[in-house]
């Protein structure tokens, strides 16, 4: 995968740092009084599809959810920095894989196709993965601000320590077949398929709807 780092000169203009604009854009759903840290309960099994999943290091062992600011007026702080950067690149928020009219379907995304075989997410990560998501969804944002620098255009620097081996989010966007966007000129786009037959295989296009993962190049826990 290319880049993430989305470049442009000129200073964007500050999202409004106001809660129900925020809530808005992000479509936050009010947490229910019911719903606890618990793994989720659905164990279906439907056919698997890939997955790019945005990690703090190499993993090798137990995948670990993030750990939210607590205080909420940081974390909108940090929600409305990711608002900016989605505003001024012309994208939307969205947390999960998009299959749009004249793309690659949604039928088009099996991990069978996958040369070599898919690496299978154990049951424990995919749960993490799943709370992390329902987090987002509630306004319980990871610790991540998207600061905008006039050379490098927009990236994304850690708020507090992350530990390694820490979930941050999972790359989303539109998916297309490569073969679609051979001659595109985005600098953001990942492989979400490697496919036997190369036909087939599949990107994420995030340049119209995306989350924080689209400006993630790496992540500097460093404190000055």
């Amino acid at each position: 995968a290319k880049s993430a780092a989305v470049v442009q000169t000129k200073m964007p203009k500050q999202f409004p740092l106001i809660q129900t604009k925020i809530v808005d854009f992000f479509k936050i759903q009010r947490r229910p009084a019911a719903v606890a840290a618990d793994p989720p309960e659905g164990k279906k099994r439907k056919r698997k599809a890939a997955t790019a999943l945005v990690v703090s290091k190499k993993k090798s062992r137990k995948l670990l959810p993030f750990t939210p600011s607590e205080d909420p007026v940081r974390r909108l702080t940090q929600m409305a920095s990711l608002a900016t950067a989605l505003t001024a690149t012309g994208a939307v928020f969205s947390n999960d894989l998009t299959y749009v009219p004249g793309m690659a379907p949604r039928s088009a995304n099996q991990s069978a196709l996958e040369a070599g075989g898919m690496q299978v997410l154990p049951r424990e990560d995919a749960e993490t993965l799943s709370l992390c998501k329902r987090m987002m969804e509630q306004g319980e944002w990871p610790p991540l601000l998207v600061v905008f620098d006039p050379v490098e255009g927009f990236t994304v620097e850690a708020d507090r320590h992350i530990k390694d081996l820490t979930i941050i989010t999972e790359y989303v966007g539109d998916v297309d077949y490569l073969t679609n966007r051979e001659h595109d000129d985005g600098d953001s786009m990942m492989t979400l398929l490697s496919a036997a037959p190369p036909s087939k295989s599949l990107v994420i296009c995030p340049d119209k709807r995306s989350n924080i993962a689209r400006f993630i190049n790496g992540i500097n826990n460093h404190t000055p």
